[in-house]
């Protein structure tokens, strides 16, 4: 896979963000290690913790063993609400853990429970950014009302927003409420949010003789959202990397819109 041509978001700063990237929650130990290995082996560039994962050590090692420069591999992790009032802590210990002196994304891992915590945990995010122990940093689980808080209260809008998505959850609006104010729409758990046997993804699949699988994480990359599939069977971890090679017509993304219309 030629890595120029992996289509990518751009966030505050010029940092830029590939649209496919590996999830690993639920990937842990000496199985979270090798998936992320193979995932690097299969053409990621991206790959998603979070400190709640508890395998930001295997993510670490794994990209160091890759042979890949640290340049070369965007790594996002995540501030659990419970940290809130301990940022720099905890981002100084996923530094640790992935044994790397920054990483590209850092991201509120849900809203506080206190909703008084939220602006000053969002400005501790951003003193993370300007000390550069962070390229980037957004939220995830937000509302968008949540995001026009941080934003009415810092002018700083969060760089992404990490939010479960997928054909059955396609929200238009909600999508053009994120590039309205500049946040990169992020997905997680696209399958699970999809009946992969649904007839519209298996016409489309079959017409470009692909898997349905494949056909969700095109129509995010085509939407310019970014995709973040979890995977733990190299065979599985190649198949959702070789995306690359057809995309969608207008009326075919038209079809699998309406999918979450209904």
């Amino acid at each position: 896979m030629d890595h120029a041509d992996h289509p990518v978001a751009v966030l505050p700063g010029d940092v830029r963000i590939p649209l496919l990237g590996f999830g690993t929650w639920q990937a842990t130990g000496e199985a979270g290690f090798q998936a992320v290995l193979a995932a690097l082996d299969a053409g990621y560039r991206h790959i998603d913790t979070a400190t709640m994962y508890g395998n930001e050590k295997e993510v670490g090692r794994a990209v160091r063993e890759s042979g890949l420069r640290r340049e070369d591999v965007f790594i996002t992790t995540k501030l659990p609400p419970e940290r809130v009032g301990r940022e720099r802590e905890t981002i100084e210990e996923s530094l640790r853990a992935l044994d790397t002196e920054y990483v590209d994304l850092w991201l509120v891992h849900w809203p506080p429970s206190e909703p008084g915590d939220l602006i000053p945990a969002w400005r501790e995010m951003i003193a993370v950014r300007e000390a550069g122990l962070a390229r980037a940093v957004g939220v995830s689980n937000f509302s968008t009302l949540q995001i026009d808080e941080l934003i009415q209260a810092t002018e700083e809008n969060p760089a992404v927003n990490q939010i479960k998505w997928g054909p059955h959850l396609y929200d238009r609006q909600r999508h053009a409420e994120h590039r309205d104010r500049g946040v990169v729409l992020e997905g997680y758990s696209p399958f699970k949010a999809t009946d992969l046997a649904d007839p519209v993804l298996a016409g489309i699949a079959s017409a470009h003789n692909v898997s349905p699988a494949q056909v969700v994480l095109r129509w995010h990359i085509d939407h310019e959202i970014v995709v973040i599939p979890k995977s733990v069977t190299p065979e599985r971890i190649r198949a959702n990397a070789d995306v690359f090679g057809f995309s969608l017509t207008a009326e075919e993304i038209r079809d699998i819109d309406a999918l979450g219309q209904g």
